[in-house]
């Protein structure tokens, strides 16, 4: 039953292979980094149209972020008439500036599909659209599907959270619309983020006259720089790294101000915790007399650890991958993405449904045409799996 249901999935995306390039074409035309709010509204107006086309219900609501007003966040809804909730993710944003998609628009090469947003993630938007359609157009029961399009993904999702996690409280399963990796692989496990500021006052003085009297916060930060990546290594899948360091005023003084950025990555909330602990514990401790530290520690991203649920789901995606001809293998990345979130409320999360692509963030993104007809049946698939009793 599950073969057939998935070789008429595939059979009815076959004959929309053509209307995916003609709307990713639409997508890519459009600037929409995350602070183009036109750019990014133009993408959701897009979206929103061949999804009320289709049968869903489409909210759009105004948000903002630290820096000022964003596109629009879509919350659509469609209920198949099934049991099981799905949420399924995609966002509206690119890391890439206004007058990028004139300079290069959609291209085909070969078996690539190229231009700005491709892989990450306006491929993934438009695959997502078109499995929800192929469960309707060929008669494939299904629940009920939540799809959020998130306009601040390439910045944290700081705006876009709380919708996220509002929604994913009542899903069953969550499919994250990032591209495939290279080789295929679902994304069963991220690494969480946090960002912390330490910050360094020291006591100036003239550094040719009175250098005794000086206390130099750039020569606290230095040893704090060392004992921070010393940290490296001491929990396994957890790296610390100090990105910017800034201090001092002229070559004459003592510098009196200096300040670190820092990341901290790691695999488990429990690695991640301990990692926090010990730069707390770092700043209070000074090897510069004198000098005091001040910490700013802030959590960008829960780990999205891979749960028995996630495992569970990734044994399913495998099984109707073999329908398809595919060999599904599962992949770990030090990259973040909206998946970290569902997955830290416990919610069983797959990520890197989108087509097969690469490169992103770089003039070279591309996705592979030939990936675009099974990916998108793998997810319609899945959405149709959710709820339903899987036959062996």
């Amino acid at each position: 039953m599950i073969e057939d249901q998935v070789a008429r999935l595939a059979t009815h995306l076959e004959g929309r292979e053509e209307a995916f390039v003609e709307r990713l074409g639409e997508l890519v035309a459009v600037d929409s980094g995350t602070g183009s709010v036109e750019g990014v509204n133009l993408v959701v107006a897009r979206c929103a149209d061949w999804m009320r086309t289709d049968g869903w219900s489409v909210e759009r609501h105004a948000v903002a972020g630290p820096s000022g007003p964003l596109g629009n966040l879509v919350v659509a809804e469609q209920d198949g008439g099934g049991s099981g909730t799905t949420l399924v993710i995609g966002h509206t944003d690119t890391v890439f500036s206004d007058g990028t998609a004139a300079a290069r628009p959609l291209r085909l090469d070969g078996d690539r599909i190229l231009g700005p947003g491709v892989c990450d993630m306006k491929g993934g938007l438009v695959s997502g659209i078109l499995a929800v359609e192929a469960l309707r157009s060929t008669g494939t029961a299904f629940g009920r599907v939540i799809f959020i399009l998130n306009p601040d993904e390439e910045v944290g999702s700081p705006a876009s959270r709380p919708f996220i996690k509002e929604r994913a409280s009542q899903a069953d399963a969550v499919f994250v619309l990032e591209a495939a990796r290279e080789n295929g692989a679902v994304v069963t496990a991220r690494k969480g983020i946090t960002n912390v500021r330490m910050e360094f006052a020291g006591r100036a003085a003239h550094s040719g006259v009175e250098p005794q009297k000086g206390r130099s916060a750039v020569l606290e930060a230095a040893h704090a720089t060392i004992a921070i990546h010393a940290l490296n290594g001491r929990w396994d899948g957890t790296t610390f790294n100090v990105g910017v360091s800034q201090g001092g005023t002229r070559v004459n003084v003592v510098p009196e101000r200096a300040a670190l950025t820092i990341e901290i990555r790691s695999t488990t909330e429990a690695a991640l915790t301990a990692a926090e602990g010990e730069l707390r514990s770092l700043a209070e401790r000074n090897v510069v007399p004198d000098v005091t530290t001040m910490l700013e520690m802030s959590r960008e991203h829960d780990p999205m650890e891979r749960s028995d649920g996630t495992k569970v789901l990734f044994a399913r995606a495998r099984s109707i991958a073999g329908h398809l001809g595919l060999t599904l293998e599962e992949a770990a990345t030090g990259g973040a993405s909206d998946a970290n979130t569902t997955a830290g409320m416990g919610v069983p999360t797959l990520d890197g449904l989108g087509p097969v692509g690469g490169d992103d963030h770089s003039p070279a993104e591309w996705i592979q045409r030939s990936s675009v007809v099974p990916r998108t049946a793998l997810l319609a698939a899945l959405i149709a799996s959710v709820g339903a009793t899987q036959p062996e």
